[in-house]
This record gives structure tokens, C-alpha cells and sequence, in this order.
């Protein structure tokens, strides 16, 4: 499904979740929203949140023909990047990089539910 398509409009509420880091792990519960801003673009406002831990992430995306690109940024940290990956049936797998940061995106959506796994390299959050 294109990103720009309905599929990815809404706000979804993130039930059960977990942040490891390199002193354990705790729970963390995030909020996401999509805006469709074109035909083929997705705003994305994304906010996690645990005991300890917690980013605020906005990205501007955009889907051409399956492949996506854009930018974000963290307002808590006040850094920012670039996107870059594949869209297709309800996934997005995705790199996200800025300074001193990449990691892997995946993002599945099916009827009512969202799966969102982020892994990061180096650092302290495993």
C-alpha cells in the first residue's frame, strides 16, 4: 500500500513495548500519529515514553513508486536526519541516520494493528 494511502492515516497507541538499553530493559509505551500531507507523502508524529527514557520524533516522508525518502527530527535532543527505504503491503523497512546515529525502522500495519521495531547502533539503547 502506498504511503500516501489511507492505510497509514490515523493515530495509533502502542499497547505493549519494551526499550533495552545497556542497563536493562523497561516498558515503554509510544503514541503515533499520520497526516497524509499529498498523494504520496506521510507527516509522522511519534512519542515514547518510560521510566527513564522518552524521544519525540517528527518525519516528513515520501513514496515514490515503493521506494521512500525523507527527513525527520527529535525535539528533545533537537537533532535530525534523513529516511530511506521500501514500502509495500502495509510494511515499511526503513534506515534512519543523522549525526552520530543510524538505525533499522520496521513498521507493519494490519486492520486495527501497528507493529514498530527500532533498532539502533552503538549507544546506549540496544
Amino acid at each position: 500500500m502506498p504511503i500516501g494511502s489511507s492505510t497509514w492515516k490515523g493515530t495509533w497507541k502502542q499497547g505493549s513495548g519494551t526499550i533495552s538499553t545497556i542497563n536493562g530493559s523497561e516498558r515503554i509505551r509510544c503514541r503515533v500519529s499520520y497526516a497524509l500531507s499529498a498523494a504520496n507523502a506521510v507527516h509522522q508524529d511519534l512519542r515514547c515514553a518510560s521510566d527513564s527514557y522518552n524521544f519525540q520524533v517528527s518525519s516528513n516522508i515520501v513514496d515514490q513508486g515503493g521506494t521512500i525518502s525523507g527527513t525527520w527530527s527529535e525535539v528533545t535532543r533537537q537533532v535530525s536526519g534523513n529516511v530511506s527505504g521500501r514500502v509495500g503491503g502495509g510494511t515499511i523497512q526503513a534506515a534512519v541516520s543523522g549525526p552520530g546515529f543510524t538505525a533499522g525502522l520496521s513498521i507493519s500495519t494490519s486492520g486495527n494493528r501497528q507493529s514498530v521495531t527500532i533498532q539502533p547502533s552503538g549507544g546506549d539503547i540496544r
